[in-house]
């Protein structure tokens, strides 16, 4: 019976020694291949490297490159109008793309249709809010980074400088104007500006703003104009949600005279606007699309390789994993503890201990009068989703010309 037992044990012994084996084989041979895989990756661009909103995606490619090397390959697409995306799309999957990221608003409708149709590529839509919506595409993906917490810091940063001024006796709180360039009177875009402006309202609670649309993402003649307007009109800080040097080159020009100061996006103004430039912010591409790109190599869904806000196909991040970043600040403008202020804040958005869209404020919809908030209860922005959704204008203190 003993000798019975031990060969009994003997076998399963052996058995399970055999089949440790074999799966340690399969992993290997999993894993050969995964390292062995190769992709092609896919971008489609509104704009080229001369401006800085793509300037910013084609950073993140170029780490793809980088991180990946020859498993990676790149297919870029630069200055695609937003109503000739569909043929640009065809062309990188006749290319063989497993997967495209496509890098402006105004592409999501046909980028989705797009990817019904081949279920086999993975498309990633920046800054789009459809993703959810009926009919929902397993393969069609939104992202953006929670950039309305960069923009609030901004306006702490231009607050303190307007604070400095009235303490200085060059300008009263009641000439504390702020003027801003926006491109178009979409979400977007108002929740930017309202988040800059609560930022400065939290340390000069008198200041006002005033907003002007160029209706077009990116107008150099048009958004100068439009800001040198803004500083006659005795705005003391200039920002924008636009895509060109305009504004900051109005700033930098204005007679020293006048107090004016101003808070750039996507890239650092200092080269252009040296005295008057405060600092600014922008979204790092680079988390979502290089973990994005390793989820396609590792045939995973990429909703379950990414650290963020997930809803569905969406996802959205803010500090907290580097999805949005301060710009340097101009230590020769601000004040000394204009850094530490900053820091300080980033750390507070990192421990979600900021509501932004909060206070004795109404709104109203530009679109639909009928439409209005109150945000004396707050309101959660990018809690459903990574575009931005609050799209009210200030009632009284924020004027649309």
């Amino acid at each position: 019976m003993k000798s019975n037992a031990t060969m009994k044990y003997a076998v399963t012994v052996v058995c399970s020694i055999i089949a440790i084996a074999a799966s340690f084989f399969v992993r290997k041979i999993i894993s050969d291949e995964d390292v062995n895989r190769t992709i092609k990756v896919g971008y489609v661009y509104v704009g080229d490297l001369c401006d800085a909103y793509t300037g910013n995606f084609a950073k993140a490619q170029r780490e793809i490159e980088k991180i990946y090397d020859e498993k990676a390959i790149s297919f870029a697409k630069y200055n695609v109008p937003e109503e000739a995306v569909e043929p640009v799309l065809i062309d990188l999957i006749n290319e063989g793309c497993d997967i495209i990221f496509t890098t402006s608003y105004g592409y999501g409708e046909k980028t989705k249709e797009i990817a019904a149709q081949y279920p086999e590529v993975q498309f990633c839509q920046a800054t789009c809010d459809n993703a959810n919506t009926e009919p929902v595409i397993s393969n069609y993906h939104t992202f953006m980074g929670s950039i309305y917490e960069g923009r609030y810091i901004c306006g702490v940063v231009a607050g303190m400088k307007l604070d400095a001024l009235i303490k200085e006796g060059k300008i009263t709180a009641e000439q504390a104007k702020i003027g801003y360039i926006g491109a178009f009177p979409c979400a977007e875009v108002i929740s930017g500006y309202t988040s800059f402006f609560l930022g400065i309202r939290s340390v000069v609670p008198e200041a006002t703003m005033t907003v002007k649309y160029t209706n077009s993402w990116s107008n150099y003649h048009l958004e100068k104009t439009f800001a040198e307007e803004l500083i006659e009109e005795n705005c003391v800080i200039i920002s924008q949600h636009s895509d060109t040097s305009g504004p900051a080159a109005a700033c930098e020009e204005t007679d020293v005279s006048k107090s004016v100061y101003y808070v750039s996006y996507n890239e650092s103004m200092r080269d252009i606007a040296p005295t008057t430039y405060l600092t600014g912010s922008k979204i790092n591409w680079t988390p979502y699309m290089t973990k994005a790109v390793e989820a396609v190599l590792a045939e995973k869904k990429i909703e379950s390789w990414i650290s963020g806000n997930i809803n569905g196909n969406d996802i959205g991040s803010g500090f907290e994993n580097d999805w949005v970043e301060m710009l340097e600040i101009n230590e020769f403008v601000v004040s000394d503890e204009t850094q530490e202020r900053v820091d300080c804040l980033i750390e507070d958005f990192k421990n979600n201990r900021i509501q932004v869209f909060k206070g004795d404020y109404t709104g109203t919809d530009p679109y639909d009068s009928d439409d209005t908030i109150d945000l004396s209860e707050g309101y959660n922005e990018n809690k459903k989703s990574s575009a931005p959704s609050f799209h009210y204008v200030l009632d009284d203190v924020i004027t649309i010309e």
